[in-house]
């Protein structure tokens, strides 16, 4: 099996998640006993979050390059940034290391177009829903057609990733909120929703969907374990 490199921290809610889908799934494929081969280096979102503020976006590639450099002289055979926002610097990060990243809007939408949809709603933080690193990527690479909520809503979204579940904080009252989101999403027009921030699994999912839900967060972690054991399946 190959070894799983993570760069994680952003947050660390999220990316306790990562290692755990990680491992239940190389269990359910391989054994009872299995764990994934995985090493992660988190970088302190607290430092993030302010480059991320104040648009200084160079100073965050430095770090995550600086990440991807101590995952590769560790042993890690792929790079898996845990976060849909920081996918922003993906090209730079690549561009730094020799091991392939596997990118977080690749593995999604693959998914999307498996299940034969071609307009979804996207949730995420204002960097990923406003910008076009993002939609962008989904629309030229797939085809894929992408509505998000009014701004009014997505600046409601992004504060509860930043104030509540980046900070480990579940309310019952922001479920409603997403909830009334993807319902206001759907009605226009999207036939699946797009969980794009790797926290927001820990607030919704299928069951909060009259439309099919795509979490960013399993299906990269799944996509992980997909390049980890495709040595095994080859040979």
């Amino acid at each position: 099996m190959r070894v799983i490199g993570l760069i994680g921290g952003m947050s660390w809610e999220s990316s306790s998640e990562y290692y755990r889908i990680v491992n239940e799934v190389t269990r359910a494929r391989l054994g009872p006993l299995y764990s994934a081969k995985s090493l992660m280096y988190p970088v302190n979102f607290h430092e993030i979050e302010a480059m991320q503020r104040s648009g200084r976006w160079d100073e965050a590639a430095a770090v995550l390059i600086d990440a991807a450099g101590r995952l590769e002289r560790g042993g890690a055979a792929c790079l898996v940034l845990c976060t849909n926002t920081m996918h922003k610097l993906a090209e730079e990060v690549q561009s730094a290391t020799r091991l392939p990243l596997l990118h977080i809007a690749d593995a999604t939408a693959k998914q999307i177009k498996a299940r034969g949809i071609r307009k979804v709603g996207l949730l995420g933080t204002a960097f990923t829903v406003e910008q076009d690193f993002y939609k962008g990527r989904l629309a030229k690479r797939f085809g894929l057609e992408v509505v998000v909520p009014e701004t009014s809503k997505q600046q409601l979204v992004h504060r509860i990733i930043y104030d509540e579940l980046c900070q480990g904080k579940v309310l019952p009252e922001s479920k409603v909120y997403y909830t009334e989101i993807m319902d206001g999403l759907i009605d226009d027009g999207a036939e699946g929703i797009i969980l794009g921030c790797t926290e927001i699994m820990l607030l919704v999912g299928q069951t909060e969907s009259r439309v099919p839900v795509f979490d960013t967060t399993r299906i990269h972690a799944e996509a992980a374990v997909d390049f980890a054991l495709e040595d095994l399946y080859v040979n």
